[in-house]
Protein backbone atom coordinates (compact mmCIF):
# COMPACT_ATOMS: atom_id res chain seq x y z
CA UNK A 1 0.00 0.00 0.00
CA UNK A 2 1.27 3.46 -0.93
CA UNK A 3 1.07 5.81 2.05
CA UNK A 4 -0.31 9.30 1.49
CA UNK A 5 1.61 11.91 3.48
CA UNK A 6 -0.02 15.31 3.17
CA UNK A 7 -0.47 18.61 4.93
CA UNK A 8 -3.91 19.38 6.32
CA UNK A 9 -3.08 23.07 6.64
CA UNK A 10 -4.74 24.24 3.41
CA UNK A 11 -8.50 24.73 3.17
CA UNK A 12 -10.98 22.31 4.73
CA UNK A 13 -10.85 18.53 4.98
CA UNK A 14 -13.31 15.93 6.28
CA UNK A 15 -12.27 12.37 7.07
CA UNK A 16 -15.32 10.18 7.75
CA UNK A 17 -16.50 6.60 8.32
CA UNK A 18 -13.55 5.70 10.58
CA UNK A 19 -13.20 4.25 14.02
CA UNK A 20 -11.65 7.23 15.81
CA UNK A 21 -9.20 6.29 18.57
CA UNK A 22 -8.06 9.31 20.55
CA UNK A 23 -7.57 10.38 24.15
CA UNK A 24 -7.95 6.88 25.54
CA UNK A 25 -11.33 6.10 23.95
CA UNK A 26 -12.72 4.81 20.66
CA UNK A 27 -15.78 5.90 18.66
CA UNK A 28 -17.15 4.01 15.65
CA UNK A 29 -18.36 5.61 12.40
CA UNK A 30 -16.65 8.86 13.32
CA UNK A 31 -15.68 11.91 11.35
CA UNK A 32 -13.26 14.78 11.86
CA UNK A 33 -13.43 18.19 10.21
CA UNK A 34 -10.17 20.09 9.73
CA UNK A 35 -9.88 23.77 8.85
CA UNK A 36 -6.46 25.11 7.84
CA UNK A 37 -4.59 22.49 9.82
CA UNK A 38 -6.67 22.74 13.00
CA UNK A 39 -9.32 20.27 14.15
CA UNK A 40 -12.60 22.18 13.87
CA UNK A 41 -15.20 19.57 14.81
CA UNK A 42 -15.85 15.88 15.46
CA UNK A 43 -18.91 13.73 15.25
CA UNK A 44 -20.42 10.42 14.19
CA UNK A 45 -22.57 9.27 11.31
CA UNK A 46 -23.36 11.45 8.31
CA UNK A 47 -23.70 14.83 10.02
CA UNK A 48 -20.60 16.35 8.49
CA UNK A 49 -20.80 19.37 6.18
CA UNK A 50 -19.15 19.53 2.72
CA UNK A 51 -15.46 20.45 2.60
CA UNK A 52 -12.77 21.25 0.04
CA UNK A 53 -11.55 17.67 0.35
CA UNK A 54 -13.43 14.63 1.64
CA UNK A 55 -11.81 11.29 2.51
CA UNK A 56 -13.94 8.18 3.01
CA UNK A 57 -11.81 6.15 5.41
CA UNK A 58 -13.33 2.88 4.21
CA UNK A 59 -12.37 3.60 0.61
CA UNK A 60 -8.86 4.70 1.60
CA UNK A 61 -8.07 2.00 4.18
CA UNK A 62 -10.75 -0.67 3.91
CA UNK A 63 -13.41 -1.87 6.30
CA UNK A 64 -12.51 -1.31 9.93
CA UNK A 65 -10.36 1.74 9.13
CA UNK A 66 -8.97 3.49 12.19
CA UNK A 67 -8.17 7.19 12.55
CA UNK A 68 -5.79 8.32 15.30
CA UNK A 69 -3.91 11.48 16.18
CA UNK A 70 -0.47 11.79 14.62
CA UNK A 71 2.21 9.84 16.45
CA UNK A 72 4.75 11.77 18.53
CA UNK A 73 8.25 10.30 18.98
CA UNK A 74 10.20 11.93 21.79
CA UNK A 75 13.26 9.68 21.41
CA UNK A 76 14.77 8.73 18.05
CA UNK A 77 18.15 9.16 16.37
CA UNK A 78 17.48 8.69 12.65
CA UNK A 79 16.30 6.39 9.89
CA UNK A 80 16.38 5.67 6.16
CA UNK A 81 20.16 5.39 6.37
CA UNK A 82 20.54 8.87 7.91
CA UNK A 83 21.51 9.90 11.45
CA UNK A 84 20.07 13.00 13.09
CA UNK A 85 23.61 13.97 14.17
CA UNK A 86 24.65 14.45 10.54
CA UNK A 87 22.90 17.70 9.69
CA UNK A 88 19.87 19.21 8.03
CA UNK A 89 19.45 16.88 5.05
CA UNK A 90 20.00 13.79 7.19
CA UNK A 91 17.29 14.95 9.59
CA UNK A 92 14.89 15.58 6.72
CA UNK A 93 15.64 12.20 5.13
CA UNK A 94 15.01 10.31 8.35
CA UNK A 95 11.93 12.31 9.21
CA UNK A 96 10.35 11.66 5.80
CA UNK A 97 10.64 7.92 6.39
CA UNK A 98 9.23 8.07 9.92
CA UNK A 99 6.41 10.38 8.78
CA UNK A 100 5.29 7.72 6.31
CA UNK A 101 5.01 5.38 9.30
CA UNK A 102 2.71 7.76 11.19
CA UNK A 103 5.15 9.91 13.17
CA UNK A 104 3.95 13.41 12.35
CA UNK A 105 6.12 15.18 14.95
CA UNK A 106 9.40 14.20 16.58
CA UNK A 107 12.08 15.32 18.96
CA UNK A 108 15.54 15.05 17.42
CA UNK A 109 17.65 12.93 19.78
CA UNK A 110 21.41 13.48 19.73
CA UNK A 111 23.96 10.86 20.74
CA UNK A 112 26.91 11.69 23.01
CA UNK A 113 29.52 13.92 21.35
CA UNK A 114 31.86 16.70 22.44
CA UNK A 115 30.31 19.77 24.04
CA UNK A 116 31.30 21.85 21.01
CA UNK A 117 29.59 19.42 18.64
CA UNK A 118 26.45 19.19 20.75
CA UNK A 119 26.21 22.98 21.09
CA UNK A 120 26.50 23.32 17.33
CA UNK A 121 23.88 20.62 16.70
CA UNK A 122 21.23 21.96 19.06
CA UNK A 123 21.74 25.39 17.52
CA UNK A 124 21.29 23.92 14.05
CA UNK A 125 18.08 22.19 15.15
CA UNK A 126 16.80 25.48 16.59
CA UNK A 127 17.38 27.08 13.17
CA UNK A 128 15.75 24.20 11.32
CA UNK A 129 12.62 24.42 13.44
CA UNK A 130 11.90 27.78 11.81
CA UNK A 131 11.15 26.00 8.54
CA UNK A 132 10.43 22.34 9.40
CA UNK A 133 7.23 22.31 11.44
CA UNK A 134 7.39 18.60 12.25
CA UNK A 135 10.38 19.08 14.57
CA UNK A 136 9.60 19.54 18.27
CA UNK A 137 13.13 20.33 19.45
CA UNK A 138 16.19 18.39 20.52
CA UNK A 139 16.92 15.70 23.08
CA UNK A 140 20.39 15.42 24.57
CA UNK A 141 20.72 11.77 25.48
CA UNK A 142 24.35 12.35 26.46
CA UNK A 143 26.98 13.10 27.60
CA UNK A 144 25.84 13.16 31.25
CA UNK A 145 25.53 9.38 31.61
CA UNK A 146 26.91 6.66 33.88
CA UNK A 147 29.87 4.89 32.20
CA UNK A 148 28.71 1.61 33.72
CA UNK A 149 25.42 1.86 31.80
CA UNK A 150 26.66 3.67 28.72
CA UNK A 151 25.00 1.39 26.14
CA UNK A 152 25.92 2.68 22.67
CA UNK A 153 27.60 5.89 23.85
CA UNK A 154 31.32 6.60 23.51
CA UNK A 155 32.84 6.20 27.01
CA UNK A 156 35.60 8.66 26.18
CA UNK A 157 33.05 11.43 25.77
CA UNK A 158 30.92 10.84 28.86
CA UNK A 159 31.22 13.41 31.65
CA UNK A 160 29.66 14.54 34.89
CA UNK A 161 27.06 17.30 34.40
CA UNK A 162 28.90 20.41 35.49
CA UNK A 163 26.39 23.24 35.76
CA UNK A 164 28.25 25.45 33.28
CA UNK A 165 28.27 22.68 30.66
CA UNK A 166 24.58 21.96 31.07
CA UNK A 167 23.71 25.63 30.84
CA UNK A 168 25.89 26.08 27.77
CA UNK A 169 23.94 23.41 25.88
CA UNK A 170 20.59 24.75 27.00
CA UNK A 171 21.58 28.25 25.90
CA UNK A 172 22.83 26.97 22.54
CA UNK A 173 19.38 25.51 21.87
CA UNK A 174 17.74 28.92 22.39
CA UNK A 175 14.72 27.42 24.13
CA UNK A 176 14.34 24.43 21.80
CA UNK A 177 16.02 21.73 23.91
CA UNK A 178 12.99 19.64 24.89
CA UNK A 179 14.62 16.87 26.91
CA UNK A 180 17.96 16.10 28.58
CA UNK A 181 18.83 12.64 29.91
CA UNK A 182 20.93 12.66 33.09
CA UNK A 183 22.30 9.98 35.40
CA UNK A 184 21.37 11.71 38.68
CA UNK A 185 23.95 9.90 40.81
CA UNK A 186 26.81 11.65 39.01
CA UNK A 187 28.43 14.68 40.64
CA UNK A 188 26.13 17.60 39.93
CA UNK A 189 23.34 15.35 38.68
CA UNK A 190 20.51 16.71 40.80
CA UNK A 191 21.55 20.30 40.15
CA UNK A 192 21.63 19.53 36.42
CA UNK A 193 18.04 18.29 36.61
CA UNK A 194 17.01 21.53 38.29
CA UNK A 195 18.76 23.57 35.57
CA UNK A 196 17.03 21.64 32.80
CA UNK A 197 13.61 22.09 34.37
CA UNK A 198 14.25 25.78 35.04
CA UNK A 199 14.98 26.19 31.32
CA UNK A 200 11.55 24.79 30.46
CA UNK A 201 12.79 21.41 29.23
CA UNK A 202 11.97 17.95 30.52
CA UNK A 203 14.64 16.27 32.61
CA UNK A 204 14.89 12.53 32.04
CA UNK A 205 16.69 9.89 34.08
CA UNK A 206 18.55 7.24 32.10
CA UNK A 207 21.80 5.36 31.53
CA UNK A 208 22.00 5.25 35.29
CA UNK A 209 23.00 3.17 38.30
CA UNK A 210 20.66 5.14 40.57
CA UNK A 211 18.96 3.24 43.38
CA UNK A 212 15.50 3.88 44.78
CA UNK A 213 16.60 6.73 47.05
CA UNK A 214 18.47 8.52 44.27
CA UNK A 215 15.58 8.06 41.86
CA UNK A 216 13.19 9.60 44.35
CA UNK A 217 15.59 12.51 44.79
CA UNK A 218 15.77 12.96 41.01
CA UNK A 219 12.00 13.04 40.65
CA UNK A 220 11.69 15.44 43.57
CA UNK A 221 14.28 17.65 41.82
CA UNK A 222 11.97 17.79 38.79
CA UNK A 223 12.80 14.84 36.51
CA UNK A 224 9.63 13.59 34.82
CA UNK A 225 10.78 11.03 32.21
CA UNK A 226 12.49 7.64 32.46
CA UNK A 227 14.61 7.13 29.34
CA UNK A 228 13.88 3.74 27.67
CA UNK A 229 12.66 1.88 30.75
CA UNK A 230 14.65 -1.24 31.71
CA UNK A 231 17.43 -0.50 29.21
CA UNK A 232 20.80 0.89 30.37
CA UNK A 233 19.88 1.07 34.04
CA UNK A 234 20.05 -0.85 37.30
CA UNK A 235 17.69 -3.84 37.08
CA UNK A 236 14.70 -4.59 39.26
CA UNK A 237 15.65 -6.40 42.49
CA UNK A 238 13.37 -7.52 45.29
CA UNK A 239 15.37 -5.59 47.89
CA UNK A 240 16.26 -2.63 45.65
CA UNK A 241 13.47 -1.78 43.21
CA UNK A 242 15.68 0.34 40.98
CA UNK A 243 14.65 3.00 38.45
CA UNK A 244 11.75 1.24 36.72
CA UNK A 245 9.62 0.42 39.75
CA UNK A 246 10.39 3.75 41.40
CA UNK A 247 9.29 5.57 38.23
CA UNK A 248 6.22 3.37 37.77
CA UNK A 249 4.97 4.26 41.24
CA UNK A 250 5.49 8.01 40.82
CA UNK A 251 2.50 9.63 39.11
CA UNK A 252 4.70 12.51 37.95
CA UNK A 253 6.80 10.32 35.67
CA UNK A 254 6.41 9.14 32.06
CA UNK A 255 8.17 5.89 31.16
CA UNK A 256 9.61 5.54 27.66
CA UNK A 257 9.29 2.03 26.22
CA UNK A 258 10.87 0.57 23.08
CA UNK A 259 8.28 -1.98 21.95
CA UNK A 260 10.30 -3.90 19.38
CA UNK A 261 10.41 -7.30 21.17
CA UNK A 262 14.21 -6.85 21.33
CA UNK A 263 14.71 -4.14 23.92
CA UNK A 264 11.68 -5.45 25.83
CA UNK A 265 10.09 -8.88 25.87
CA UNK A 266 6.36 -8.77 25.04
CA UNK A 267 5.45 -9.65 28.63
CA UNK A 268 7.57 -6.76 29.83
CA UNK A 269 5.89 -4.41 27.35
CA UNK A 270 2.54 -5.37 28.88
CA UNK A 271 3.99 -5.07 32.39
CA UNK A 272 5.06 -1.46 31.81
CA UNK A 273 1.55 -0.53 30.68
CA UNK A 274 0.00 -2.35 33.64
CA UNK A 275 2.31 -0.72 36.19
CA UNK A 276 2.11 2.83 34.80
CA UNK A 277 -1.31 3.23 33.14
CA UNK A 278 -1.53 6.39 31.05
CA UNK A 279 2.15 7.16 31.59
CA UNK A 280 3.89 5.07 28.92
CA UNK A 281 5.40 6.77 25.86
CA UNK A 282 6.19 4.37 23.02
CA UNK A 283 9.43 5.63 21.48
CA UNK A 284 11.55 4.23 18.67
CA UNK A 285 15.10 5.06 19.79
CA UNK A 286 15.62 4.44 16.08
CA UNK A 287 19.07 4.76 14.58
CA UNK A 288 19.97 5.25 10.92
CA UNK A 289 19.17 1.66 9.94
CA UNK A 290 15.46 2.06 10.69
CA UNK A 291 13.62 1.72 7.40
CA UNK A 292 16.86 0.64 5.75
CA UNK A 293 18.91 -2.50 5.20
CA UNK A 294 21.12 -4.59 7.46
CA UNK A 295 24.79 -3.65 7.36
CA UNK A 296 27.37 -1.33 8.90
CA UNK A 297 26.46 2.07 10.31
CA UNK A 298 27.78 4.74 12.66
CA UNK A 299 26.00 5.86 15.84
CA UNK A 300 27.87 8.94 16.90
CA UNK A 301 31.51 7.84 16.86
CA UNK A 302 30.76 4.12 17.32
CA UNK A 303 30.58 1.41 14.66
CA UNK A 304 27.25 -0.42 14.56
CA UNK A 305 26.42 -3.71 12.87
CA UNK A 306 22.78 -4.38 12.01
CA UNK A 307 21.88 -8.04 11.52
CA UNK A 308 18.30 -9.25 11.13
CA UNK A 309 17.13 -5.78 12.16
CA UNK A 310 19.05 -5.80 15.46
CA UNK A 311 21.66 -3.05 15.88
CA UNK A 312 24.71 -3.63 18.08
CA UNK A 313 27.98 -1.83 18.72
CA UNK A 314 31.19 -3.85 18.62
CA UNK A 315 31.02 -4.49 22.38
CA UNK A 316 27.72 -6.31 21.85
CA UNK A 317 25.44 -3.68 23.41
CA UNK A 318 22.19 -2.91 21.61
CA UNK A 319 22.64 0.32 19.65
CA UNK A 320 19.21 1.85 19.41
CA UNK A 321 16.58 0.18 17.25
CA UNK A 322 15.33 -0.19 13.70
CA UNK A 323 11.78 0.45 14.90
CA UNK A 324 9.04 2.69 13.51
CA UNK A 325 6.08 3.76 15.60
CA UNK A 326 3.48 1.87 13.57
CA UNK A 327 5.40 -1.32 14.30
CA UNK A 328 5.58 -0.33 17.99
CA UNK A 329 1.79 -0.04 17.93
CA UNK A 330 1.42 -3.53 16.50
CA UNK A 331 3.93 -5.01 18.95
CA UNK A 332 2.11 -3.44 21.90
CA UNK A 333 -1.22 -4.85 20.69
CA UNK A 334 0.35 -8.28 20.20
CA UNK A 335 1.63 -8.08 23.80
CA UNK A 336 -1.94 -7.63 25.05
CA UNK A 337 -2.14 -3.85 25.40
CA UNK A 338 -5.61 -2.49 24.49
CA UNK A 339 -5.71 -0.44 21.29
CA UNK A 340 -6.85 2.70 23.10
CA UNK A 341 -3.95 2.48 25.56
CA UNK A 342 -1.38 1.78 22.86
CA UNK A 343 -2.54 4.75 20.77
CA UNK A 344 -2.45 6.96 23.85
CA UNK A 345 1.20 5.93 24.33
CA UNK A 346 2.00 7.15 20.80
CA UNK A 347 0.07 10.40 20.99
CA UNK A 348 -1.15 12.26 24.07
CA UNK A 349 1.27 10.75 26.58
CA UNK A 350 4.51 11.65 24.76
CA UNK A 351 3.07 15.06 23.86
CA UNK A 352 2.31 15.67 27.53
CA UNK A 353 5.76 14.49 28.59
CA UNK A 354 7.42 17.33 26.67
CA UNK A 355 4.78 19.97 27.33
CA UNK A 356 2.89 20.14 24.03
CA UNK A 357 -0.30 18.24 24.89
CA UNK A 358 -2.38 21.41 24.61
CA UNK A 359 -1.65 21.37 20.86
CA UNK A 360 -0.88 17.77 19.90
CA UNK A 361 -1.90 14.23 20.75
CA UNK A 362 -5.70 14.28 20.43
CA UNK A 363 -8.23 14.70 17.64
CA UNK A 364 -10.22 17.36 19.46
CA UNK A 365 -11.36 20.82 18.35
CA UNK A 366 -8.58 23.37 18.68
CA UNK A 367 -5.74 20.83 18.43
CA UNK A 368 -3.32 20.75 15.51
CA UNK A 369 -4.75 18.42 12.88
CA UNK A 370 -2.13 15.68 12.78
CA UNK A 371 -3.84 12.40 11.91
CA UNK A 372 -2.99 8.85 10.90
CA UNK A 373 -5.36 6.58 8.96
CA UNK A 374 -4.76 2.88 9.62
CA UNK A 375 -6.17 -0.30 8.17
CA UNK A 376 -7.84 -2.79 10.48
CA UNK A 377 -4.47 -4.60 10.55
CA UNK A 378 -2.82 -1.37 11.79
CA UNK A 379 -0.92 -0.65 8.60
CA UNK A 380 -0.56 3.07 7.78
CA UNK A 381 -2.67 4.16 4.79
CA UNK A 382 -2.47 7.95 5.05
CA UNK A 383 -0.84 10.63 7.22
CA UNK A 384 -1.76 14.27 7.61
CA UNK A 385 0.34 16.94 9.35
CA UNK A 386 -1.54 19.99 10.60
CA UNK A 387 -0.65 23.57 11.30
CA UNK A 388 2.73 24.58 12.76
CA UNK A 389 3.23 24.35 16.49
CA UNK A 390 2.54 27.68 18.17
CA UNK A 391 6.02 28.58 19.40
Amino acid sequence: MTVRTESSAQGSLVIHSARIVSGGSAVDDGWVRIEHGIVAARGTGSGWAPADAVVDAREAAGDGAILTPGFVDIHGHGGAGAAFDDGVEAIRTARAMHRAHGTTRAVVSLITATLDELAERVGMIADLMQTDQDLLGSHLEGPFLDPGHMGAHDPELLRAPAAADVQRLLDAGRGTVRQVTVAPELDGGLEAIRLVVAAGAAAAVGHTDADDDMMRAAFDAGATILTHAFNAMRPVHHRNPGPVLTAAHDERVTLEAIADNIHLHPRVIKLVFDEAPGRVALVTDAMAAAGSADGDYLLGSLHVTVLDGVARVDSGSIAGSTLTQDVALRRAIEAGVPLTDAVLALTRTPARAIGVADELGELEPGRLADAVLLTSDLDVAAVWTGAPLRR
